[in-house]
């Protein structure tokens, strides 16, 4: 039986590619694992906060020191990393938003980025804690970014991959729906990406 967690990011709900793409890749591992499980994560119905100055003071104080607040805030960001922990795949939908990922994404790592849970330190530097997963990412955009002049200014997968790689997650495949905004391409690239979708 396989734990699958799929992260939303996309507000555009039923018009999102992101989201088409995305559920296709959970449909594909479905098909390979008939027993497994999908926990979803929807960002923009349940937003992550903007990360402030009271989660940052909860995050590098002592856990004996918290007051209430601070203690729902530790609950909350625990109880996210702990659907990662639990996950043995890990599906992102991730649609490029000025060249990143959209704010939702971004607010969402900055709760599970932390020491001692994710990650930790030791006399080599760090080193992730989340082993033995399989991320995919959904990835869509207007224009091209995979190759061509544009590739410099994609800061959406190389962003989701160094995180999770910084997490100890190094297994990772990512799909493209690419030019979705470029007449000649746009009319098949979704359905292109989802074809080309393969489950390893």
């Amino acid at each position: 039986m396989k734990n699958i967690l799929h992260i939303i990011s996309s507000p555009r709900k039923e018009v999102s590619a992101s989201r088409k793409l995305g559920n296709a890749v959970i449909e594909k591992i479905q098909e390979k694992y008939t027993d497994s499980i999908v926990k979803e994560r929807d960002l923009t119905t349940s937003p992550t906060p903007l990360l402030d100055a009271a989660h940052i003071n909860t995050f590098f104080s002592p856990a004996e020191s918290h007051s209430s607040e601070q203690q729902s805030i530790n609950k909350y960001s625990e109880d996210l990393i702990s659907e990662l922990k639990e996950a043995d795949i890990i599906v992102i939908d991730s649609p490029m938003y000025n060249f990143s990922v959209p704010a939702t994404l971004r607010a969402y790592f900055d709760f599970t980025s932390r020491a001692g849970y994710t990650f930790k330190y030791d006399e080599n530097g760090p080193k992730g804690l989340l082993n033995d997963k399989k991320l995919y990412i959904a990835f869509t955009s207007g224009n091209i970014y995979s190759e061509g002049p544009y590739q410099i200014y994609d800061s959406n997968v190389p962003y989701i991959k160094n995180i999770f790689s910084f997490y100890g997650v190094s297994d990772v495949s990512v799909f493209r729906a690419e030019g979705l905004a470029i007449p000649g391409i746009m009319e098949n690239s979704l359905e292109k990406a989802i074809e080309g979708i393969a489950i390893d």
